[in-house]
């Protein structure tokens, strides 16, 4: 695959941003790409493993070596025929995915491996240009009509799978957009909402049917879909934030990441925002509690909007600069991460615990501590505060972003009763539920996880969907 000495004689090439002065004036993506021939360089660089342990990191086994190989060769309509063989959407891995593949890849043990997002990015972008995206509209119908809950990308990869397979396909969401939290929990400077548009234009073509504006559960009884569908499937995501109760936490100003978060990209997208439920961090001292991407994105957003100051903290320890490759590869590292939103300006601190928020009906203050990690005598990690080491920080506007614990129990779930696993997720074995007929995926089913994780999962589930409606399927894995 590739040059045979590709990877000794041609250095890692990443795409550049634009500067960060340029950047935070709007919401506008500014990734820089690389040309085609640059990219095709890049491909050059894959090894040809006996065992591609890129495959071991990419959770829908994207066929990277073959799809590089052809890259490089400059075969760009044949790197897409095999790239949306086991991938609905690349362009939304290709933006938004954290490239585990990358971290599987042999030459990662150099700290230098094949920039296989990049490439895959590139390949569907092409596609897109050279008008190969076309429907694929299946030649017979089955008569069997489907349900689907939430239209995020377990959704929407398990509606077009399934009107692939010739079945009626309608997708419900709450939000008066399609996307769910790909079109509402990612800020648009780090995907364009242009990008779900077209592919719900190709989903509408291929038969989809989108129904805006309804909350299952809510403004129509989950029972009804289980009357009128031949199965339902589940895909509503994990959207229970997890909350940080201490002592001041009702205090105003202190709000979940996912309130932050949609608003301003319905700002974005030309939606009016109640200036009575308004939320904006202009000229505001943001703290960002979470270190994760969630994090990462509130502080962008914080920053575009014109914050005076902001901090981001994290519980957990600060990751080594490097991993450790003799312990970790191929497996998905432990390793300090700093995102471009980091770079735009942002103080980072580690190994505090916010003790309590302080103000007068408004938040004004947090008092911290730091606190230390060890293991104990069973090797479990253990906190401890340390003395004397409590601070103080200036907050006008608190944003809990750290993660989600589970999906919305109340109203959809609690009507249909399915049955939950230990965790709080809706319990689904080879994606059934516990009700017939009604199927699960996504993070609703396996928790709060990655956008190519949500993808592999709406694929499977239409796979298990068309089995249960047919008998067999010939639908993808």
């Amino acid at each position: 695959m590739g040059k045979t000495t590709g990877f000794m004689e041609i250095s890692r090439q990443e795409q550049t941003y634009l500067p960060v002065a340029d950047r935070i004036q709007n919401y506008q993506e500014f990734i820089i790409p690389l040309k085609a021939s640059e990219v095709s360089q890049q491909g050059a660089r894959c090894m040809d493993c006996g065992t591609p342990y890129c495959h071991n990191g990419c959770p829908i086994h994207n066929i990277i070596p073959e799809w590089n190989d052809l890259v490089y060769q400059d075969r760009w309509r044949e790197a897409y025929d095999v790239l949306q063989t086991t991938n609905n959407f690349p362009e939304f891995t290709g933006k938004i995915c954290p490239a585990p593949c990358e971290a599987s890849c042999t030459l990662n043990l150099n700290d230098e491996p094949v920039t296989i997002k990049t490439i895959e990015c590139a390949i569907i972008e092409k596609a897109w240009e050279a008008g190969w995206i076309e429907p694929q509209i299946p030649a017979h119908r089955t008569g069997k009509m489907v349900a689907i809950v939430g239209s995020g990308p377990a959704g929407l990869a398990c509606a077009q799978q399934l009107a692939r397979a010739g079945h009626e396909v309608v997708v419900y969401e709450k939000n008066n957009r399609i996307g769910g939290l790909l079109r509402y929990g990612i800020p648009n400077f780090k995907m364009d909402k242009s990008i779900i548009d077209r592919r719900m234009a190709q989903l509408q073509a291929e038969g989809v049917v989108f129904r805006t504006n309804i909350h299952i559960g809510n403004h129509k009884p989950a029972k009804e879909l289980l009357n009128k569908y031949d199965a339902v499937v589940l895909a509503g995501g994990s959207e229970k934030s997890r909350d940080l109760p201490i002592p001041g936490r009702e205090l105003k100003g202190i709000h979940f990441a996912m309130t932050f978060l949609p608003q301003q990209t319905r700002r974005v997208l030309g939606d009016d925002i109640p200036e009575e439920v308004s939320l904006t961090a202009e000229n505001k001292h943001v703290v960002v509690i979470g270190g994760g991407d969630t994090g990462s994105d509130c502080i962008g957003t914080s920053i575009r909007q014109g914050a005076a100051s902001v901090v981001q903290l994290e519980i957990l320890p600060k990751p080594p600069e490097n991993e450790n490759k003799h312990s970790t590869w191929p497996n998905w590292p432990n390793k300090l991460r700093t995102s471009s939103s980091h770079k735009e300006g942002c103080q980072r601190e580690w190994s505090v615990l916010t003790k309590s928020f302080k103000g007068n009906n408004h938040i004004s203050k947090l008092q911290m501590v730091r606190v230390d990690w060890q293991k104990d005598d069973k090797g479990h990690w253990q906190m401890s505060e340390i003395p004397d080491s409590e601070f103080e920080l200036k907050a006008d506007l608190v944003l809990l972003a750290m993660g989600f614990v589970h999906p919305i129990h109340e109203g959809m779930l609690e009507e249909l009763d399915v049955a939950m696993d230990e965790r709080g997720n809706v319990q689904a074995n080879n994606y059934k539920t516990s009700l017939d007929k009604v199927f699960a995926a996504g993070d609703m089913r396996r928790g709060q996880s990655l956008v190519v994780w949500a993808i592999h999962e709406g694929r499977q589930a239409a796979r298990a969907v068309d089995e249960y409606l047919m008998g067999f399927s010939e639908l993808q894995r």
